[in-house]
C-alpha cells in the first residue's frame, strides 16, 4: 500500500517544518512522532512512506537528533563556558598577584615598624643625610 501524494506533501512539510527549526504543532524535537503529529497523518501512513522515512533517519544519523535551536543553543553555550573559563583564570591569576602585592605590603609595614622602633630608640634623633653623603665624597680639604 502506497501513501497518497497529499501525505508525502504534508510530511515532505512537516520535515521542512521541524529540520528549520519552525514546528506548528509539537515541541520541535527531531522525533518520528513530531514528525507525523506536525504532518496531521497517522504513524502507519508515516511508516507507508519509507523514501521520506530514510531521508529522515539519514538527516538524523548525520546531524543527530537535536533541533536547529538547540544546536544553537549548545555553540551559545560553549561560548559562554569558555568566557566562563577564561575569566576564572584571569581572577586566578588576579588572585596571586593581590597574594603577592599583600606579602610586600607585611613586609615593607614590618620593615616601617622596625625603623620607627629605631628611631624611638635613638631618642627621635634624625641624621642628616645628605651632609653625611657629602661628607663621604667631598676631596678632603687641604
Amino acid at each position: 500500500m502506497s501513501v497518497t501524494e497529499a501525505s508525502e506533501k504534508a510530511l515532505r512539510d512537516a520535515m521542512a517544518c521541524l529540520l528549520t527549526g519552525k514546528p506548528r504543532h509539537t515541541d520541535g524535537a527531531f522525533t518520528k512522532t513530531n514528525l507525523y503529529k506536525e504532518a496531521g497523518v497517522s504513524r502507519a501512513t508515516m511508516n507507508r512512506a519509507t523514501e521520506i522515512m530514510a531521508e529522515w533517519d539519514a538527516h538524523v544519523a548525520e546531524h543527530g537528533r537535536r533541533t536547529v535551536g538547540e544546536a544553537r543553543r549548545d555553540t551559545d553555550l560553549d561560548k559562554v563556558r569558555k568566557k566562563l573559563k577564561d575569566k576564572t583564570a584571569e581572577c586566578a591569576d588576579l588572585r596571586n598577584k593581590l597574594d603577592a602585592a599583600a606579602t610586600v605590603i607585611a613586609a615593607l609595614h614590618h620593615d616601617n615598624q622596625a625603623l620607627r622602633e629605631h628611631l624611638d630608640s635613638r631618642n627621635g634623633r634624625l641624621a642628616d643625610l645628605s651632609t653625611h653623603r657629602s661628607e663621604r665624597h667631598d676631596p678632603p680639604p687641604d
